[in-house]
């Protein structure tokens, strides 16, 4: 990885930080205060009354370009917010912060690993922040516990890892998400889809498709996610479950719920199985699962095959076929003895479409593939292709150029549609067509 670019003459020295900061732990006794409650303005006008009068005892230490407002607001940052993490979470270029030791900072940018100048003061100043960020939805993390999933306010996702799990040190990784929810403008503006392909998603979430969004760690099922249940009517009931709330609906009847890990005494867990049950019960119109990774995709096949049709979810993959497979060994974890051919039969009844998305070789994120599935032969899934994504060269930069085109296939349902006297233009569907010509 490249370093960034340095500001060391903006940053405050590490040895004076940490007296101020011992200096402010004395006055406010801060290893006390309520993180739950630390954005609250009492508490952070007293911080900052006290940082001025603290900055002022060192002024003298203080050079330019440096300026006592610099050291003020890093202490701040240090003290009430995430540290050195503060920054590159407000810069918008950054799409993950992945801490790999106090002293080792790196961040991504379009697609690309930077070693930041960033550091903590030590593994305890970690842990302090790590624990910050997880008090406030209720999560702990100790070496009983030493692993943790949580979110920030604006739905970044957050995990960590400590001793005796991480032996160089706690890590903390935070994947950004973008304060404002991403729409299919967005994705289309990046490249990730085509304005026909949009609509195509669309009319397939308005006609109540079961849709399953698959792909590999980082390639944005999550983002494109919320962008396809946008789609979904706002006159629908919808439930949310996830196990790290994350999912932003534009909808108004959206009710969210989230797992909850088990307790100090090893008790009180709700796994997503639970909820996805819990949920049948809340008569919901359409069912979102963040990811199915367990014995939950059982209850979630069994939803869409039982009046709740529409429904969504994400599944790690790398290809639709690789999906498949995905879901029918998970189905298997729920602990049932059902046949290979019973479980398949479930998931071609229930699963309408597949939406393969990656994560290319130049760090961009594309929709690589649109499947329907068609049916079972034998004990086999059969499916049929609607759109692929081609590439056509290599720009510059190593820029990898493509477009997602028809492959000539007309899904059932569209047919089915046209039958029904939806106006369904199919020139989309042929070979050769404009990527970017509408559906109507």
């Amino acid at each position: 990885p490249s370093a960034a670019p340095a500001a060391p003459s903006k940053l405050v020295p590490p040895a004076l930080k940490k007296r101020i900061h011992q200096r402010l732990l004395e006055e406010l006794d801060l290893k006390h205060v309520d993180y739950t409650q630390a954005s609250n303005a009492e508490v952070r006008t007293r911080t900052a009354q006290a940082l001025t009068r603290i900055v002022e005892d060192f002024a003298a230490e203080i050079q330019a370009p440096l300026t006592k407002g610099d050291v003020i607001q890093q202490a701040m940052d240090e003290a009430l917010g995430l540290g050195p993490l503060e920054d590159l979470l407000a810069e918008p270029e950054v799409d993950e912060i992945m801490v790999n030791a106090f002293n080792r900072i790196y961040v991504e940018r379009k697609g690309r690993l930077h070693l930041t100048d960033r550091h903590f003061s030590d593994n305890d100043h970690v842990i302090q922040v790590i624990r910050r960020i997880i008090a406030p939805i209720g999560r702990r993390i100790d070496e009983s516990s030493p692993m943790v999933d949580a979110r920030l306010q604006d739905g970044s996702r957050v995990n960590a890892i400590i001793h005796p799990l991480s032996l160089k040190g706690p890590t903390l990784t935070i994947r950004k998400f973008s304060k404002t929810p991403y729409t299919a403008e967005d994705l289309i503006r990046f490249g990730s889809l085509s304005p026909a392909i949009a609509k195509f998603l669309q009319v397939a979430v308005e006609n109540r498709r079961n849709i399953l969004i698959s792909g590999g760690t980082g390639s944005g099922k999550t983002t494109l996610l919320n962008v396809v249940s946008a789609c979904i009517p706002r006159d629908e009931r919808i439930v949310t479950i996830e196990d790290a709330a994350e999912l932003k609906l534009v909808q108004d009847h959206v009710v969210s719920l989230e797992a909850r890990p088990p307790n100090i005494e090893g008790v009180g867990e709700v796994p997503i199985r639970k909820l996805v049950i819990n949920a049948l019960r809340m008569r919901p119109d359409r069912i979102v699962v963040g990811e199915c990774r367990g014995a939950e995709a059982l209850d979630m096949l069994q939803a869409m095959n039982t009046g709740h049709d529409g429904s969504l979810t994400t599944v790690h993959a790398n290809t639709p076929r690789d999906a498949l497979s995905r879901l029918e060994t998970l189905v298997l974890m729920a602990g049932m003895e059902l046949p290979a051919k019973s479980i398949r039969q479930q998931i071609a009844a229930a699963v309408n479409l597949i939406v393969q998305i990656a994560r290319l070789s130049d760090g961009t994120r594309r929709m690589t593939s649109v499947t329907e599935i068609t049916g079972m032969e034998g004990d086999v899934i059969t499916m049929q292709e609607i759109f692929t994504f081609e590439q056509t060269g290599i720009g510059p930069e190593g820029k990898i150029l493509g477009r997602l085109k028809p492959t000539g296939v007309v899904p059932k349902f569209v047919h089915r549609l046209r039958q029904s006297g939806r106006n369904i233009d199919l020139s989309i569907f042929q070979e050769g067509a404009e990527a970017g010509r509408p559906v109507a």
